[in-house]
Order: structure tokens, then sequence, then C-alpha cells
């Protein structure tokens, strides 16, 4: 029999109000407080970080303020850098590759809330995960909903909002965010 936060990571319905959630949210948001009086120059900037996000690379930065559920559902690769006020649900996992650059003020969502009306009104959600792959750029403003994969080597322009996959090497724009061009072709 799964957990709720195993359901959590699973892609299934799961009640966010149980208690191994809801230490999981307190630690995130208590966790984020300390970073928001925070610089990447704080002495206590590495420590903090690194409690937030587990496994944070050393070549990595991410500039507070910065906001999440949980910390622990986000994976970072080296050389990763994201910039300033971006919001991260994480709920599903959040995948970064190596040496992409997130803009400030993006925001990576991973829940979904049923569609049944009733249902929304419990404790209840799904959560799916976003990839981005590795030397992706996303502008200031992208907004990544749930289940969303971008491939490697893409740029996202500056306020899109990836509502489907983006296969790799491509240019995407607009709401909703469509592939305007492919890069890197020879």
């Amino acid at each position: 029999m799964k957990t709720e936060f195993e359901k959590m990571r699973s892609q299934e319905l799961y009640d966010f109000s149980e208690p191994e959630i809801m230490r999981s949210l307190i630690h995130a948001k208590e966790t984020c407080c300390r970073l928001q009086t925070m610089t990447i120059y704080s002495p206590d900037y590495r420590e903090v970080i690194e409690d937030l996000i587990p496994g944070f690379p050393k070549s990595a930065t991410l500039c507070p303020p910065f906001h999440c559920d949980h910390g622990n559902g986000i994976v970072v690769g080296e050389g990763a850098f994201i910039n300033y006020n971006c919001t991260f649900l994480d709920g599903g996992m959040i995948r970064i590759g190596r040496n992409t650059l997130i803009g400030p003020n993006c925001q990576l969502y991973t829940p979904q809330h049923p569609k049944d009306y009733v249902l929304r009104r419990e404790d209840k959600e799904t959560a799916y995960p976003v990839t981005i792959g590795d030397d992706c750029w996303l502008g200031g403003g992208v907004i990544v909903c749930p289940g969303v994969t971008i491939g490697h080597r893409c740029i996202i322009a500056a306020g899109s909002v990836v509502t489907r996959d983006i296969p790799d090497d491509s240019l995407a724009a607009g709401n909703p965010a469509v592939v305007k061009k492919k890069l890197n072709v020879e």
C-alpha cells in the first residue's frame, strides 16, 4: 500500500493534507522564508539551499527570492542558473538539465486539481513531473504546466506558457507555446 507521499510522486490522486506531506510543505515554507533574506553571497546561502533542495550542485545557482512546495522534488543539473523570484510547485518531480538557464519570475507547476468540481472541494490532487533538458534557456516569466517535457538545447521565449512537450533543439513562443523554428540545424 502506497503512502500519500508515494502517490504524489507516482502521478496518482493523493491527499495533500496527510501529515508526511504537511511536514514536507512546512519544512519548505520555513526554509524558503530563511532564503528570502539572503543573497547568493550570504555566508549561509549554500547550507540553506542544500537543505531546501538536497543534492543541489555546487556549480549551480539559485537567486532568492524563491518559492517551492517541497524542495525535495527538485533535481538541478550541474551549471544550471535559476534567476530571481521563481516558483516551482514540486509535488511531482521537477528536473532541470545541466547548464540550463531559467529566467526571472518563471513558474514550473506539477500539481493538477481534479476536473470534477465536487472532488476539487477535497484536499486531493495529482502531480505530473516537469522535465527541462540540458542547455536550455527559459526567458523571463515562462510558465511550464504539469507533465511537460522540454527537450535539450531549447529556447522558450519570455512570457510563454508551455502546455505541451517541446522537442530537442526548438525555439518555442506564445500562449500556448508553439515551436517557431528548429535550432542548431546544420
